[in-house]
């Protein structure tokens, strides 16, 4: 049909294809002869098939020797490659392509394992690596084992098979097999309750293709069976050449009821699409004059084989064909490296009478419901499938105890530390009594998994290697799961596998304490860091420097020579560490600075006194061994708990096994560490985490945890190696440590966490105090910088507004001066001279200025007497020097100035003001008249 349909569309072509038919009947014997006589006999320029993998393997060896292309649309196994035979094209999806697919479903219900049932051919073995590849790249299921099916395995053999499998805890089947494979397989788990509620089946598209030529009875026995097939549009094309091979195949085979004629499988488009193919590349390709064949020149052909010829035309074809692209019946017919390539898959629901679609899988989008043609948004998820069983709900994909069996739990038995596990009983006793910090967690992770499970508790006696040989207990088959304080390492993971730790993770060593009588003479350093030493003195100078300069030129108290006002600056700042300051403070601006400052003062004094106390009134503990160096230099003797892994630890670090010591109980620890090696005890216990967290909240005195924490993983509860319940238990026990439940379990067990937290502290924890750094400070020391800093420039502001005026004069003065200077320094240098100078505008200046006159005015009217002296005037004693007062209204007005200290000697009459000035010209020339008077008197 595709012959003639192409050369009906095409009734110019100057080729034309002749069709020769050969039954190979299934044998690769059959195909090879049949290949070997079309080629020598009908001398054909290709062939199209056969249709098994065996076959065409075979087959396309004779074509890639005799140079004929052989084109296969039905030989879909990978190990089968154009590459290693150049003329053989593959015009189907190799297996490989749909690995992918299947392994994106998988994931896609979060199954975690299953089993692989195969074909035991090459068709059903090529997808197994391509399988394995991709469930690995999309972290989906493992394949916990693979089940070669022979092809002609009599139901014995398949009941036997499916049988073993059932004993397994995997429900998740995946399987690839040929149609007629498959639904015997599918019809022997019927009868063996394996397509009930709870089972998963997967099957590749070798069933999938052909669901529409299964009778109902085999569509029966594989209800609820996904299945995976290459997506063919149902275009009109479609839709008419379906109709039209119904009518031929009833009209040459008018006697025949056969159902398969109802539907297009992939595998017949696929095939009408490969005749199409051949005609339109032999039209393209290049006639070849002579002989279709050369024959080869031997002088003794002693097999069919080595008279076989060699194609002419075989080259120009393959490459014609290669390069034929065209919309063909089952989509876009385009060879990549000589195999077709398919744009996505279907996934179908085998239900009812035939397959529903349920979704989609494209390499661009993975898993939708619908393909994404229009460019929307597409959800990506699948439609709702009915499993085996009718059964809604996704199948779980695993069992927790296969048959119904109860799970064997095994637990250790121990002499000690019975708060993590201990068990009351003996080992053949029925119904022993397990309790424990490791126990409670397992039950409680129990109740909380979606689904039941039955166990029992099996105890395991004690031995120095018992936890080793608990671990085989579970890789060999004798308990289930392991429960108890088994720590996760490398090695065991090799035997087991395990779930995520439900504890703190590594070990380390625990040593005796003694009081630290070595008290040192700097130890009032300690309790600051040298930053904050540093950053405390730096903030104390700065914090003088800006009061300073806000009150240099209004207050006289900071006023003086250069060397008194530099240890003004440091002697205010410094003073305010014992709040004695007594400068006072005329600017607001300062005001506020000292108030910030002296609250970072307030709060560093009383944590440098709380901290320094500490140091001296509370005890320091200090460890008798601080490192394991120091162990091993003395040769001291070292304790581990009895059966724990840490003594080939030890022995690996270089410890001597004559000097080390096992103990099982917390008295035990307690006793040798007291004892110390000289006494016959030990100088270090190593244990893990756990262990030392218990031993220090019992014996919180005189004991401390010393060096570094060696990493492990915590303990873990053991499962069989693939174990599915393995994630669900991880899980639970991540939503445990993510609520309070884990914390009220080790309340119960431990007491209350935090208890002796010292002696987990390390070296130098026990009864010390860690000193304050700069970083517990650096809000304060920010928050006066910003303050001090904003104060600073807002005083330079209203300086250089406020005076503005007299700066302007001051720098003509200058200029007029020395008019060859630089203008920057001569501004510099008048600008610092005019802030040197008093602000006589200032309310302390002003007041001091009013008084002064006042008092000259009162005075104005009287006759001092002067007595000799420098001015060769001295005012008489008695009841006229009384009267003056004692002294002059200018001497008062001097001697007031230079008592408060805010006009020293040498001080230019420049400073005074002009009003100042002429107000007291009238009390000058009062003591000139009366100077006068005394002088006539004389």
């Amino acid at each position: 049909m595709a012959v003639e349909d192409y050369y009906a569309a095409h009734p110019g072509s100057a080729t034309r294809v002749e069709l020769h038919f050969r039954d190979s009947k299934g044998d690769v014997v059959g195909a090879a002869s049949a290949a070997l006589d079309l080629i020598k006999n009908a001398q054909v320029q290709a062939i199209i098939g056969p249709k098994t993998s065996a076959e065409a393997e075979f087959v396309a060896q004779l074509g890639s020797r005799a140079h004929v292309p052989v084109l296969s649309y039905s030989a879909t196994s990978p190990s089968l490659s154009p590459a290693q035979t150049p003329y053989f094209v593959r015009t189907a999806a190799k297996d490989s392509l749909q690995a992918t697919p299947v392994a994106a479903v998988l994931a896609h219900f979060g199954w975690r394992a299953a089993v692989v049932l195969h074909e035991d051919s090459p068709y059903g073995t090529g997808i197994l690596p391509a399988l394995a590849d991709a469930l690995q790249s999309v972290d989906s299921a493992a394949i916990v084992e693979r089940v070669p099916v022979p092809s002609r395995a009599h139901d014995d053999a398949l009941d036997a098979l499916l049988y073993r499998l059932n004993a397994m805890p995997t429900r998740v089947f995946v399987v690839h097999a040929n149609f007629r494979l498959a639904t015997r397989l599918f019809r022997r788990a019927g009868e063996a309750g394996m397509m009930s509620d709870g089972y998963a089946w997967v099957v590749t598209d070798g069933v999938g293709s052909l669901v529409d030529r299964l009778s109902p009875e085999d569509v029966d026995a594989m209800q609820g069976v996904v299945s995976l097939r290459p997506h063919v549009e149902l275009t009109s094309q479609v839709k008419n050449f379906s109709a039209r091979f119904r009518a031929r195949f009833r009209r040459d085979n008018p006697a025949s009821d056969d159902d398969m004629i109802n539907d297009p499988t992939v595998t017949r488009l696929w095939s009408y699409d490969t005749a199409w193919a051949i005609a339109a590349a032999a039209e393209a390709a290049a006639s070849v004059p002579g002989p279709a064949f050369q024959t080869p020149q031997r002088s003794r052909a002693l097999t069919d084989l080595d008279r076989l010829g060699v194609s002419a035309t075989g080259a120009a074809l393959l490459r014609a064909v290669r390069n034929t692209t065209f919309d063909g019946m089952a989509g876009r017919f385009k060879l990549v490296n000589g195999q077709l390539q398919v744009a996505a898959y279907e996934v179908v629901n085998i239900i009812g009478n035939g397959a529903r679609t349920v979704g989609f899988w494209t390499p661009e989008s993975g898993i939708s419901q619908d393909l994404n043609v229009g460019g929307a948004k597409v959800e990506r998820k699948l439609k709702p499938i009915l499993w085996p069983g009718e059964a809604l709900s996704q199948p779980r994909g695993w069992t927790e105890s296969p048959n119904g069996r109860v799970l064997k739990v095994a637990v250790p038995m121990k002499n000690g530390f019975k708060q993590f596990v201990d068990v009351v009983g003996e080992k053949n006793s029925t119904a022993p009594k397990v309790t424990g910090y490791c126990i409670d967690v397992f039950e409680a992770v129990m109740k909380n998994l979606p689904y039941p499970v039955k166990y029992q508790y099996v105890p395991f006696p004690r031995s120095p290697d018992s936890y080793e040989k608990l671990v085989d207990q579970v890789s060999g088959g004798e308990a289930d799961i392991a429960v108890g304080d088994v720590t996760i390492t490398a090695s065991r993971m090799h035997e087991a596998d395990f779930s995520m730790p439900f504890t703190e993770s590594g070990w380390a060593m625990v040593v005796a304490t003694r009081p630290d009588t070595s008290a040192s003479m700097w130890i009032f350093l300690q309790p600051l860091t040298t930053s904050l030493w540093l950053t405390s003195l730096g903030f104390f100078c700065f914090t003088g420097f800006v009061v300073w300069v806000i009150e240099h030129r209004v207050n006289p108290e900071f006023r003086g020579t250069p060397s008194q006002q530099f240890g003004l600056i440091f002697y205010f700042s410094f003073s305010t560490l014992v709040f004695a300051h007594k400068e006072k403070l005329e600017s607001n601006l300062s005001r506020l600075v000292v108030i910030i400052w002296v609250f970072v003062v307030l709060i560093l004094t009383s944590s440098y006194t709380a901290s320094l106390t500490s140091m001296l009134t509370v005890q320091q503990l200090r460890p008798t061994v601080t490192d394991v160096k120091e162990l091993q230099r003395r040769g001291q003797h070292i304790g581990y708990q009895e059966g724990s892994f840490i003594k080939p630890l030890l022995t690996k670090m270089g410890f001597d096994e004559r000097k080390m010591k096992k103990y099982s109980t917390l008295e035990q620890y307690a006793e040798a560490l007291s004892k110390g090696s000289a006494d016959g005890g030990v100088d270090a216990v190593f244990d893990e985490i756990p262990y030392l967290k218990l031993f220090l909240s019992q014996h919180c005195d005189g004991y401390m945890q010393v060096g570094p924490v060696y990493k492990t993983d915590g303990f873990g509860f053991v499962f069989p190696r693939g174990s599915p319940m393995v994630g669900d238990v991880s899980r639970e026990i991540l939503r445990l440590a993510e609520g309070d439940q884990m914390a009220r379990i080790e309340k119960a067990w431990f007491g209350e966490p935090g208890t002796c937290r010292d002696a987990l502290g390390g070296i130098g924890a026990g009864g010390g105090s860690s000193n304050l750094s700069f970083r517990s400070f650096g809000g304060l020391f920010l928050i006066t910088g910003v303050v001090s800093s904003l104060m600073l420039l807002l005083y330079f502001a209203i300086f250089m507004y406020r005076e503005r005026d007299e700066l302007r004069e001051a720098e003509r003065e200058a200029k007029a001066e020395d008019g060859s200077g630089s203008v920057p320094v001569r501004r510099l240098r008048v600008l610092l001279q005019h802030y040197d100078k008093r602000d006589l505008k200032s309310p302390t200046f002003r007041t001091w200025n009013d008084d002064s006159v006042r008092n000259g005015s009162d005075y104005a009217g009287r006759t001092p007497r002067w007595s000799g002296g420098d001015a060769g005037l001295t005012p008489r004693a008695g009841a006229e020097e009384h009267a003056m007062g004692g002294a002059s209204p200018l001497s008062v007005d001097i001697s007031s100035e230079m008592n408060a200290g805010s006009s020293p000697e040498g001080t230019p009459a420049s400073e005074i003001s002009e009003s100042f000035e002429q107000r007291i010209e009238g009390a000058v020339a009062s003591v000139e008249m009366a100077r006068s008077n005394a002088s006539r008197l004389q």
